[in-house]
């Protein structure tokens, strides 16, 4: 199937502003915190009953191989309309347990239930991540950085709504979260549309993605701030309705780039002469400055093409090869464009899943349990705060990794991955801060740990797209982001859940109290982050290479094709 892009500067501008509220709504994976209590209490589940829900949150959310797949035959309107089935099936069905609507739900159909539900975030940030990295080729970072950051904000965000409108209600939460996804989906799936890409950098680009973290970071700041007020103010309804509709205003500001440009035509009208509407890629007007072995590889020459399936393009090849057209293809070598079974046979994509694994795994650990590490730890009642907490500062280390990794690539050549070990080796002391239990700690080790945890997610996304290209993007993204589930169950589901109930029959009852009940999980975590780190400085050392060839001379240069 091909797809035909939508011409012109403003219509990436009105995608990556849709993509915004899809990405908020993708990220209805971390909202488990919030109803995690209910599910407990209402159902009688014990603690790695619990966990292993969370477990399922976490496959339900990552495991996206069929969407992958999907976004490279069906356009984006059709995978998010997959996503509004999922989230209406799955949700409903929790709401239908947590209101007691249905007694005596079996475990199973809980389990099943939560993964259909969070599976829903797996077709929402494919269609918008893979159709928006396409959309702008050579601001790949800064993209991932800023979507990304847009879903660690969806925590906070949805919290906001949770403690404002749904008055702290976890079956009121699981039926809005049922029916407002797909109500965000169906109103912005027209907007999310591959479009033209620009061939090459542009000033005016660079102070729209300013513009746009600017705002992020500012929605982000407001949303802290008007957590931290509910919790210590007794605030009237109406003064959460207006905190409420100030963040639905700041949730809009990224959609005044096209309306600038609606408003303002003459200043995109030479953008437009550039990038044309034909749909392929030329090489940059500078031309005669580049190498010449630098031409315009497949990730870019064929954007216009990406819902061809692979059949089609390996036969029109091979009849090319026999009238002599073209010489046979080669195997691709790093930073071209990669099919999935060519990339799955080197050692740099399993270098960088297994750092990814370790290091997201280990946090999506403490995110499962954030609910109960407060009630050990501090005997927290409630988790809002210590969930905002974390998604302020996820969001900061997703949208500052994008941002730092982009600078430094552009000036240094410094690999993106540089920065995972940096993340990973503060990990390392966040984890041991936990495991100490000492006073004051908990909240500087939760933020700590959400800035570091956000950094896996804004590096890994764009560094596999430079090292294996874009047009298999899908599947190669998607199957890295499998190390976040299987972490989960590794870590959290068989060790996690096992220490605190252990600690728990201790002390004689189905809870824990104290820092015994995870200290053993944090020690454990902590080695693991120690080994992440390690492993990522020896993949940086690997592709040093390639990112001085990617970025020669400052900026983004496509490498030649591979015949792909």
């Amino acid at each position: 199937m091909v797809v035909t892009l939508k011409a012109g500067s403003r219509p990436p501008w009105v995608g990556l502003g849709a993509a915004v509220w899809v990405q908020i709504a993708a990220g209805n994976g971390y909202t488990f915190p919030l109803y995690s209590s209910a599910l407990k209490s209402v159902l009688g589940l014990s603690q790695e009953q619990l966990t292993m829900l969370g477990v399922a949150n976490d496959f339900g959310e990552n495991v996206g191989i069929i969407p992958g797949i999907a976004c490279n035959k069906f356009p984006p309107w059709a995978i998010l309309l997959v996503a509004v089935c999922l989230s209406f099936l799955g949700y409903g069905v929790l709401w239908l347990a947590v209101s007691e609507t249905v007694h005596y739900m079996p475990y199973w159909v809980l389990f099943l239930a939560l993964c259909v539900a969070t599976h829903s975030s797996a077709w929402l940030g494919t269609a918008v991540l893979v159709t928006n990295m396409r959309n702008f080729p050579v601001s790949r970072g800064t993209v991932a950085g800023i979507l990304k950051g847009y879903v660690g904000l969806s925590a906070a965000v949805l919290t906001e709504v949770y403690t404002m409108v749904l008055d702290g209600s976890a079956s009121k939460l699981l039926l809005f979260l049922a029916l407002g996804i797909p109500v965000i989906c169906l109103a912005m799936m027209y907007f999310v549309r591959a479009c033209t890409p620009a061939s090459e950098e542009d000033s005016s680009e660079r102070v729209h993605f300013l513009f746009i973290q600017a705002a992020s970071l500012l929605l982000a700041v407001y949303l802290l701030t008007t957590t931290i007020l509910t919790d210590t103010l007794s605030l009237s309804a109406y003064i959460k309705y207006i905190f409420v509709a100030i963040m639905v205003v700041l949730l809009m500001f990224p959609l005044a780039i096209p309306l600038k440009m609606t408003l303002f035509p003459a200043n995109r009208r030479k953008k437009d002469q550039s990038t044309g509407s034909s749909g392929n890629l030329i090489a940059g007007e500078d031309s005669n400055k580049a190498d010449p072995l630098l031409t315009p590889s497949s990730s870019a020459a064929y954007l216009g093409s990406f819902m061809e399936t692979d059949d089609a393009s390996d036969v029109d090849t091979l009849l090319a090869v026999g009238e002599g057209a073209v010489k046979e293809k080669r195997r691709p070598r790093r930073g071209e464009d990669f099919k999935f079974r060519e990339a799955v046979i080197k050692a740099d994509f399993w270098l960088l899943w297994l750092v990814y694994f370790l290091g997201v795994g280990s946090g999506v650990t403490v995110l499962n349990n954030l609910a109960q590490i407060g009630v050990s730890l501090l005997g927290l009642n409630d988790a809002t705060v210590l969930l905002s907490l974390f998604s302020f500062c996820n969001f900061l280390g997703r949208l500052g990794a994008g941002a730092v990794s982009e600078y430094f690539v552009r000036s240094k050549a410094i690999p993106r991955t540089a920065w995972m070990t940096v993340a990973q080796v503060l990990m390392v002391i966040t984890f041991l801060l936990y495991a100490s239990a000492l006073n004051g700690t908990l909240y500087a080790a939760t933020a700590l740990l959400g800035i570091c945890f956000g950094f896996q997610f804004a590096i890994m996304i764009p560094t596999a797209s430079e090292l294996f290209g874009l047009r298999h993007f899908g599947v190669i993204f998607n199957f890295m982001q499998l190390g976040n589930p299987i972490g989960a169950l590794l870590f959290s589901g068989l060790l996690a859940g096992q220490v605190y109930d252990s600690e728990a029959a201790k002390q004689g009852g189905s809870s824990c109290a104290g820092p015994d009940c995870y200290r053993l999980t944090f020690l454990v975590l902590a080695g693991a982050c120690g080994l992440g780190a390690l492993l990522s400085i020896i993949l940086t050392i690997r592709i040093r290479p390639v990112y001085q060839m990617l970025y020669a001379g400052g900026s983004f240069r496509l490498p030649q094709s591979s015949g792909h």
